[in-house]
């Protein structure tokens, strides 16, 4: 039996007219996503805070704003792109540790750490200047 390709979605024929296809139209789909299954997707793009995370942000009186947490999205679709699992990224004088594959941040730690500091099980680093 050959394998089936998940990546087609739907065929249209090669050569208009001919198929059930008419000239100019195109096949739809015919599966649909339930809503369920679209908030996982959704869900897969934002990132999420450990626990440890948190305490460390908390103690550390380090806040987030929209557009810090966006060039942290965009940093980690970045390390994910070139295949990263763990990942350092680098901000300004803050330093996250990110599980690029679960889109989690492991933990925190501001500049006042990062002096004499030795991060360990990460396979990248992102810097982000801005």
């Amino acid at each position: 039996m050959a394998a089936l390709d998940h990546r087609i979605l739907y065929r249209q024929p090669l050569i208009p007219g001919v198929g059930k296809a008419k000239p100019g139209s195109i096949s739809q789909p015919t599966g649909q996503i339930s809503g369920d299954s679209f908030q996982k997707i959704l869900d897969q793009k934002s990132l999420k805070f450990s626990s440890h995370a948190l305490q460390r942000l908390a103690q550390r009186n380090i806040s987030l704003g929209e557009a810090e947490l966006g060039k942290l999205n965009d940093a980690v679709d970045k390390a994910g792109r070139k295949g990263s699992k763990e990942s350092l990224i680098l901000m300004k004088d803050l330093a996250l540790v990110v599980s690029v594959k679960n889109r989690t941040v492991i933990t925190a730690v501001d500049g006042k750490a990062l002096k004499d500091n030795v991060f360990t099980n990460i396979d990248s680093a992102v810097v982000i200047t801005e």
